[in-house]
């Protein structure tokens, strides 16, 4: 027997196989991604009695018929990589529902192991199990585990090892209805005649999924005289049966799984309403489920990003005394700028999220292994189907108005790939708190009355754009049939602590090693485009030349004021300056008021020159070039070449976009909260312009973290770049008509 042994483990989600996996393997886990596909790919390689065992972890799947991507991706581990074993964790408290994936890897007549997990619930229902005689009937031998407690997993390795060794294949063969078997052998045999390239395939398997109508199977066999003998028997079954194959194919299944639990399950006690019926009784209510539901998001949210907000605090704190050390320890001026506003302030920029993302995923996590998350999609479907989802996207929607970031990769929880590829588009439309700072710097500036309407209008905006642009890419680019979504409600159940931190970390660490890398480029990137090419030392030279002057005239200024004895008011010597200049006499004090102002402004003619150098300096780069070259293709919204230029800086963060102004204006650094920025607004746009800056920044392209995390879930670069176009062509035509047709009404 060979030392190498595959061990791949499968079964239906909330059965406990991620559970099991990770008590195998513990932290030795490699993940990644399936190639072409948002499937996370879990494997290991461990050490057990002196053999090499590497596992890997399949997506949870119902079946192997290939309505989603996870079912297709796990039948394809199974039948192209041919582990030595596939190890099937099966609920024992819903052992029929389990069974049906058990029946169908019994037809691939594969090595099989059976684990009924969760024994101490199938008891507590009153559930009792001979799991010898049922093992006997269908050929595979059983293991019982309670993996949250660790209970018997250690013996799944000592049977995996053994099967793996003996590849005894005693499985019964289900049959189906006579015209079904007809048809099978019809097909079987024209397979194998007019089919190549299908030897890692069973025949008669390949025959069912024909029948079942499976499209990744009838890809592998394009053959016109097997079509034609599977229309036959689609035909004739469902004229002599009056079901298409595929239900008829599937009653025989549960059929056969029906007659082996009525031999071998028996209940203890009578069938009771259990704790999860009381609790569903509230829960899934149909009053009281959404205001329950919204409830509990509300609290994950306010987890999320309300706890997160300190943990946050400390890192951007971090950050920034890291980028005062380099500023001071590193001399020449390029290589500081590229190592603390690119380097240092690009790292900064995607760690400052990870405070977020646990807290995200510790929710989620818990969400999901209680058994409510199963609850949110029966809850949210009916409502999400109406714009071509399904329930399951109204969490990242909900997540969204914190950051697209964890909104993005809570998608993962989605089925189906194509709701999944639409939710992460379209989720950016959320108003997110990194737009936040904008509204905060333009309402007030331009809406003294009706601010929180204004406010509100643009969070609507966004909701109303998600669904539409859902809708319309439903229908067109990934337009087709949504997949059966089966919402099983599995029983409550107390998160183990294992579990949720497991999650939790596995997520995290994916976010700072992939997006990470991907947004420090971008952040690099972005500081080139605002340092090259370099102002001209001639230019600044002349900016300089006003400095000397100036300066001097600060100083005999503030000289005069000290022979005086007044002392400028500052928050910290308030009440002493207050005492002291009390005791100057009249003269004095009008002539210290006077030179104070005269202080003020040759303090403000410094702060011109330093700004208008900052600003040349801005207007020379390539940002800035860009911005005067986009002038006239964003001019139709009301916007030059200033707001442009505040707008491609907004790319890495959207909260960059009061920053950039306050540069574009000469006001140097500024927060939403600066009365001197808001000025500038009021003294060089119209309301108008005010919520048109607003609109754009909520429906165009959203920053780098998000643009790198959409790359990194949809596992391709085309998905990233159509939402950044598409997002930014969808803001240019709205914002266009609010402007254009808002200047008819002025």
């Amino acid at each position: 027997m060979k030392d190498n042994i595959t061990i791949a483990l499968a079964g239906n989600p909330n059965a406990g196989k991620t559970t099991i996996y990770n008590a195998l393997t513990g932290a030795r886990q490699h993940i990644g991604n399936y190639p072409g596909v948002t499937v996370e790919k879990k494997e290991s390689v461990i050490t057990y009695n002196g053999k090499t065992l590497k596992v890997i972890d399949l997506p949870g799947t119902y079946s192997l018929t290939a309505y989603s991507v996870e079912e297709v991706v796990a039948r394809n581990v199974i039948i192209n990589e041919k582990p030595d074993v596939v190890v099937d964790i099966i609920d024992s408290s819903n052992l029929e529902r389990n069974l049906y994936l058990a029946v169908q890897l019994m037809e691939l007549r594969i090595p099989l192991v059976f684990v009924f997990n969760m024994k101490d619930m199938a008891q507590e229902m009153g559930i009792k199990i001979d799991v010898d005689k049922l093992s006997k009937l269908l050929g595979v031998p059983i293991i019982e585990t309670v993996g949250s407690k660790g209970d018997g997993v250690k013996n799944i390795l000592d049977e995996a090892i053994r099967v793996a060794k003996e590849k005894n294949i005693n499985y019964p063969l289900i049959t189906y209805d006579s015209i079904i078997e007809k048809y099978l052998s019809s097909i079987e045999s024209l397979v194998k005649k007019h089919s190549s390239g299908i030897e890692n395939y069973n025949s008669r398997w390949l025959a069912v999924k024909l029948l079942e109508g499976d499209k990744d199977v009838k890809s592998l066999v394009p053959s016109p005289i097997v079509d034609e003998e599977v229309k036959r028997a689609e035909h004739d079954v469902e004229q002599i049966l009056g079901d298409v194959p595929e239900t008829a194919i599937a009653s025989a299944r549960y059929g056969f799984i029906s007659g082996a639990c009525q031999e071998c399950v028996t209940a203890t006690v009578e069938a009771r309403h259990n704790m999860s019926d009381a609790i569903d009784s509230v829960l899934v209510n149909r009053v009281l489920g959404i205001p329950i539901f919204l409830g509990l998001m509300y609290l994950v949210f306010q987890l999320t990003f309300t706890l997160g907000d300190p943990f946050m605090g400390w890192i951007e704190q971090f950050f920034s005394f890291l980028g005062d050390k380099a500023s001071v320890a590193i001399s020449h001026d390029l290589l500081r700028s590229l190592i603390v506003d690119g380097i240092i302030g690009g790292v900064g920029g995607v760690i400052v999220f990870l405070p977020n993302i646990i807290f995200l995923f510790i929710a989620i996590a818990v969400l999901e292994a209680s058994g409510y998350m199963a609850r949110v999609a029966f809850i949210m479907d009916k409502i999400m189907h109406k714009i071509g989802l399904h329930g399951k996207s109204f969490i990242p929607f909900l997540i969204g108005f914190g950051c697209s970031v964890p909104a993005i990769m809570a998608t993962r929880t989605l089925d189906n790939q194509r709701d999944r590829i639409i939710t992460m588009l379209v989720t950016p439309f959320m108003s997110c708190g990194a737009r936040l700072p904008i509204y905060l710097l333009i309402i007030p500036a331009f809406f003294d009355k009706n601010q929180a309407l204004v406010l509100w209008i643009i969070y609507l905006i966004g909701i109303i754009m998600a669904i539409i642009i859902a809708k319309i890419l439903g229908m067109t680019v990934l337009k087709g049939e949504s997949a059966p979504f089966v919402m099983e409600l599995p029983p409550y159940r107390i998160p183990t602590l294992k579990g949720v931190l497991t999650q939790m970390w596995e997520r995290s660490w994916l976010y700072l090693k992939k997006a990470g890398t991907i947004i420090l480029f971008i952040s690099i990137v972005m500081w080139a485009l605002t340092v090259f090419p370099q102002f001209p030392d001639e230019k600044a030279e002349q900016f300089a030349a006003q400095l000397p002057e100036l300066e001097q005239t600060l100083n005999e200024q503030t000289k005069e004021l000290s022979s005086l004895g007044y002392i400028i008011p500052t928050e910290e010597n308030f009440s002493e300056a207050e005492a002291s200049n009390k005791k100057l006499n009249d003269s004095d004090r009008e002539k210290a008021q006077e030179l104070v102002a005269q202080i003020d402004e040759t303090n403000g003619k410094i702060d011109e020159v330093l700004y208008n150098l900052s600003e040349a300096e801005l207007e020379y780069s390539a940002a800035g070039r860009i911005g005067k070259f986009i002038e006239p293709v964003i001019a139709p919204l009301g916007f030059d070449w200033k707001i442009g230029t505040a707008l491609i800086g907004a790319f890495a963060a959207k909260e960059v976009f009061v920053a950039q102004m306050g540069i574009v204006y000469s006001l140097g650094e500024v927060g939403e909260d600066s009365d001197a920025l808001r000025a500038k607004l009021q003294e060089n746009y119209t309301p108008l312009v005010g919520f048109a800056i607003m609109v754009f920044a909520l429906l165009s392209a959203p920053c780098m973290a998000t643009f790198a995390i959409v790359k990194r879930e949809s596992n391709s670069w085309k998905w990233a770049f159509f939402q950044f176009f598409g997002m930014t062509l969808v803001a240019y035509i709205i914002t266009f008509l609010i402007y254009q047709i808002g200047k008819l009404f002025i």
